[in-house]
């Protein structure tokens, strides 16, 4: 286990308070890209290793979808997979608001507010996923049973 002692996020915080098996990768960020290709790229990931954090409205409530950086996010499969009807992607502010964290270094790790969570089923083929570790340029590598039974999260289809 790799911790920040002193000067973790929120969700590094959680992972060690919760001694959960997880490494930390930092990079920089600033060349322009979308984060999760970024992160892809400059830590030499598959891309389908690295998962984007994306808030939606479902029915009005926040939701959080969890899918590769490869894809995009299916509002219809999300609002199924959580008994909802209609979905939209959230406002940049309210979704900052919720989770305590900036666009673009949202974790679904460790949120201000605990918003039900959806992870794409692809997570469970993977011995390790990365998703970020609540601000730009932070990855963390953990099982995708330890991220789904940290946020609560239900697996289903999500990626479109």
């Amino acid at each position: 286990m790799i911790g920040m002692a002193g000067r973790g996020t929120p969700a590094t915080v959680l992972l060690d308070r919760q001694r959960v098996t997880h490494r930390v990768h930092t990079y920089a960020h600033g060349s322009g890209a979308a984060y999760g290709p970024e992160a892809a790229e400059l830590l030499g990931l598959d891309p389908a290793w690295v998962f984007k954090t994306l808030v939606a409205e479902v029915d009005g409530a926040l939701t959080v979808g969890v899918v590769p950086v490869t894809g995009s996010l299916d509002l219809k499969a999300l609002a199924a997979a959580v008994g909802g009807k209609r979905a939209r992607m959230a406002d940049v502010t309210a979704a900052e608001r919720a989770t305590g964290y900036v666009a673009g270094g949202i974790s679904p790790l460790g949120q201000r507010k605990r918003l039900p969570t959806v992870l794409d089923t692809s997570a469970q083929e993977l011995e390790t996923l990365f998703c970020s570790g609540g601000r730009r340029g932070l990855e963390i590598e953990l099982a995708p049973a330890d991220l789904a039974r940290l946020t609560g999260a239900r697996f289903a289809r999500i990626a479109g």
